[in-house]
């Protein structure tokens, strides 16, 4: 009888690489560099158990993934732009649908770091074909007066705050911004809950956009994120990921 392996970090995932089979178990978030992300699919094909999975790491590292895999839940017309044909694409839709200011969020940046407003595709299309922005990005319409909601999830802990920032339509807590907690609405948690489950998330930071209208859409998710604001100190919000992740440990049941 074959004896699986139950692999909890990092070293040894990479030292025991090439030995991993079906059945083996890898708990825990794998660090990757960027090329190396297709090693996540050649895990999954090996047979390999990953938690949390796969694609929950995937979204964690690419807002257009998380765009393509999100989008409904997401403000109407947001979009992944890959190239130069998809923003050229992009800026007739837009025009037609006669959208004006608009949102870009680099891939892989975070924390209102790669956040930008602009008057029109037109700018970002310009900005794009001389080569000054980044491929790939999304692309969104913007609207003014929103509400912005942080999520944490962990099980059965619960968290949600509000944040907001009078002199920054980005929100961010740590360059002016201001929060208090809140209770999110039953439609709202459906919402968090439905995410989760399409990117098999086991736990997750959410972040919400009420619009003026009071309509709820999903900005992004993560695994994990900045907890300023948040009522759970880093300690409590270490063991209680641990403790999630010894649980995964206790379900695979490997000696």
């Amino acid at each position: 009888m074959t004896s699986h392996r139950l692999i909890t970090d990092n070293r040894s995932l990479h030292a025991l690489y090439e030995e991993l089979t079906a059945g083996d178990c890898i708990v825990g978030r794998i660090r990757l560099k960027k090329t190396e992300e297709p090693l996540l699919l050649d895990l999954v094909e090996r047979g390999v158990q990953l938690f949390p999975s796969a694609i929950s790491q995937l979204c964690c590292r690419s807002k257009c993934l998380q765009t393509r895999l999100f989008a409904s839940e997401m403000i109407p017309h947001t979009l992944a732009i890959h190239d130069l044909h998809d923003i050229q694409e992009a800026t007739t839709s837009y025009q037609q649908l006669q959208i004006g200011k608009v949102i870009t969020k680099h891939d892989r940046r975070n924390a209102g770091m790669g956040i930008h407003l602009w008057n029109s595709t037109e700018e970002v299309f310009s900005q794009a074909s001389f080569g000054s922005m980044k491929f790939p990005f999304v692309l969104q319409p913007f609207i003014a007066d929103c509400r912005d909601i942080r999520v944490i999830i962990l099980d059965d802990y619960v968290e949600a705050y509000w944040r907001h920032n009078p002199h920054n339509f980005r929100n961010n807590l740590h360059f002016g911004g201001e929060s208090c907690p809140c209770e999110i609405s039953d439609q709202q948690a459906q919402l968090c809950q439905k995410v989760m489950g399409r990117g098999k998330f086991p736990y997750a930071h959410l972040d919400l956009m009420v619009t003026p209208d009071n309509t709820t859409w999903l900005t992004e998710i993560n695994l994990r994120g900045g907890i300023k604001g948040a009522k759970i100190d880093p300690a409590t919000y270490r063991a209680k990921i641990e403790q999630i992740h010894q649980g995964a440990v206790a379900a695979f049941n490997i000696p």
